[in-house]
């Protein structure tokens, strides 16, 4: 075929396979179509059925871009991957509320204008034992906020060590920069003693700011200062300490026992004044920032006018209700939360599902390690097992419906079956099958 020998967009998209469709839909479709062709007929190649093209790049238009995904990689809270995959109470919650109408801003008791944040705030005062809450619609939200509404114009006092960069560049220092507070180093990269913060105490300072490391560890010679010992030299000094947790890992007593993690409980109970924390780590709701402390400082951080830029959205609110409100019962947020679940489940378990799978499929069972991802305990290593499969299903798999993503490794293909369901690895094996067609 040759580019005089192509239809004209109107001939494409009045073809009989395109009739049923939307005519700015099928001409669309029938441009793209064209396109590709003439760019293959340049290269030499033959465009093939027309036709055919114009209704795959139809689908293609039409279907969904963000789209559910199977996580075959072993990374529970996967950042990739949408983090936390939420409970069937958090959906459920989202559903009732973005369906219909809502009291998002109204007080049903007073019949007056309400205010969002009051609908977490005493589910969170009961799980961390603070004063007040405030949700806003991430982390990094919730640092910058906390640093605008407290330090505008002033200094904050940080840890060489703690100046740290996480997911998509988002950097301490920048956001110290963009809150118009004045960054104050101390100490060195491994080593900040509780001193260091109390020798840059200045009548400039507005605040100390202890944040979490992330994905990112020292060893060796190191030292950092605790929560309590940076509560002692902020009491002294008259200014607040607030505590950026990151992943925000609720108690123990409440969910997983996760080591080296620490609560918003026990970092107020440590003598911090603001803690700040995600909701779509390990806490397993959606994407949320969450402030918890004293009472006065939150509601600095409320009426900030930085903080209706920042609030959460009704959907996240709700799903972030029906996630807190598990943890009210420790069985149920270790068995209904995904991410608990999948950090809790024992190995025998994971390897059974391994080996049905493995079984269903012809592939070989494989021990791997399982991550727990988005920034929290980088050095944990959770034992799990995988069904490894040929190297050039990867692809196929990634591009299925629904994707796969897995790992590759020494040449093959790895299932990682700790972050798969019973449901979701039968979904595999379906899709290994079709891969291989």
């Amino acid at each position: 075929m040759e580019l005089r020998d192509l239809p004209s967009v109107d001939e494409l998209a009045g073809h009989e396979s395109l009739r049923d469709v939307a005519r700015p839909l099928a001409v669309e479709a029938a441009r793209s179509a064209l396109a590709r062709a003439r760019e293959e007929i340049r290269a030499g190649h033959d465009p093939g059925d027309l036709a055919r093209r114009a209704v795959g790049e139809l689908e293609a238009a039409v279907q969904p871009h963000l789209r559910r995904v199977l996580n075959a990689t072993g990374v529970i809270v996967h950042t990739n991957l949408g983090r936390a995959p939420l409970a069937q109470a958090a959906l459920e919650r989202a559903v009732a509320v973005g369906g219909s109408y809502s009291n998002l801003e109204y007080a049903l008791d007073t019949g007056s204008r309400g205010s969002r944040q009051d609908h977490l705030a005493g589910l969170l005062r009961r799980l961390t034992g603070a004063e007040a809450a405030l949700v806003v619609n991430n982390n990094a939200a919730a640092v910058l906020l906390a640093l605008a509404a407290l330090a505008e114009g002033r200094e904050v006092i940080v840890s060489r060590g703690e100046l740290i960069e996480i997911g998509d560049g988002f950097r301490i220092p920048e956001v110290l920069a963009r809150s118009s507070a004045r960054l104050v180093e101390v100490g060195t990269t491994n080593r900040t003693r509780a001193a260091d913060y109390e020798h840059a105490v200045g009548p400039d300072t507005a605040l100390l700011l202890r944040v979490h490391q992330s994905n990112f560890r020292l060893v060796g010679f190191t030292e950092r200062a605790t929560t309590a010992a940076l509560a002692d030299v902020a009491r002294r000094a008259g200014v607040p300490l607030v505590d950026d947790l990151g992943s925000g890992a609720l108690d123990a007593s409440n969910t997983v026992l996760l080591a080296d993690e620490p609560s918003p409980r026990s970092a107020l109970a440590d003598g911090a004044d603001l803690v700040s924390f995600s909701g779509d780590k390990l806490l397993g709701g959606p994407q949320a920032g969450i402030v918890v402390g004293r009472a006065e400082l939150v509601e600095r951080l409320r009426r900030h006018p930085l903080q209706r830029a920042l609030r959460a959205d009704k959907l996240t609110l709700a799903a972030l209700e029906g996630t807190l409100a598990l943890y009210l019962d420790p069985g149920a947020a270790r068995r209904e939360l995904p991410v608990a679940r999948m950090l809790n489940e024992p190995v025998e378990a994971v390897h059974a599902r391994a080996e049905r799978l493995a079984a269903a499929v012809g592939g070989e069972v494989e021990e791997t390690i399982a991550r727990v991802g988005g920034g929290a305990l980088p050095l944990v290593e959770l034992p799990s097992f995988a069904c490894a499969v040929e190297e050039e299903l990867a692809t196929p798999l990634r591009t299925a419906d629904p994707p796969v993503v897995a790992i590759l490794r020494d040449g093959r293909t790895l299932l990682d079956c700790r972050t798969l369901t019973d449901a979701e690895a039968d979904e595999v094996a379906n899709a290994v099958a079709r891969a291989r067609e």
